[in-house]
């Protein structure tokens, strides 16, 4: 499933509104600055009120860890997932390291640093607006008829002992949950 930057598709607003980290004497992490690079999910039908943060390395120019953090109750993720599989809604809640994602030996370090960065109830509001901004942006778009997002789909159809061919346009992802 596809995450997109916040940058991306708003990059005023996150030129001004992105967290960076200022780590002058730590143990487990290097001296340096770290940009807490949002990401959101970009299925239009997909509602998961999760964030992940590339916490980039602005003087290497690379990605230290990607950590996923959802701030919803196990109540809501539970409902959403349609499962309720602790494992599974403990890492939908977050912040969690990104299994399926590269990461540092700092990684573990960086997860210990954002939970303490996450107790900001400030930052967390910054976090969910910039969730809600982005989604309508996402679900306000019209897909074009030649649009990557558009495809034809020909379906057969049996209807009593004849099979009857139609043809509908239908958006890729739609239904699908989106998952990482």
């Amino acid at each position: 499933m596809p995450y997109e930057s916040f940058y991306a598709r708003f990059p005023e607003i996150a030129e001004k509104e992105t967290r960076t980290i200022t780590v002058i004497n730590h143990e487990g992490i290097p001296k340096g600055n770290y940009g807490l690079i949002e990401m959101y999910c970009n299925e239009p039908a997909c509602d998961c009120r999760r964030v992940f943060f590339d916490v980039y390395d602005w003087k290497r120019g690379t990605s230290m860890a990607i950590i996923a953090y959802g701030w919803e109750s196990e109540k809501f993720y539970t409902r959403w997932l349609g499962d309720n599989d602790p494992r599974m809604i403990h890492d939908l809640q977050g912040p969690v390291l990104n299994f399926g994602s590269p990461q540092s030996k700092y990684a573990p370090a960086f997860l210990a640093l954002i939970e303490g960065v996450l107790k900001d109830s400030r930052y967390v509001s910054r976090l969910k607006r910039h969730y809600r901004i982005f989604k309508d942006a996402v679900n306000r778009r019209k897909p074009q008829e030649n649009d990557d997002l558009t495809k034809k789909v020909s379906l057969s159809v049996k209807a009593g002992d004849k099979t009857v061919r139609k043809s509908k346009k239908t958006r890729r992802g739609r239904g699908r949950v989106c998952r990482q």
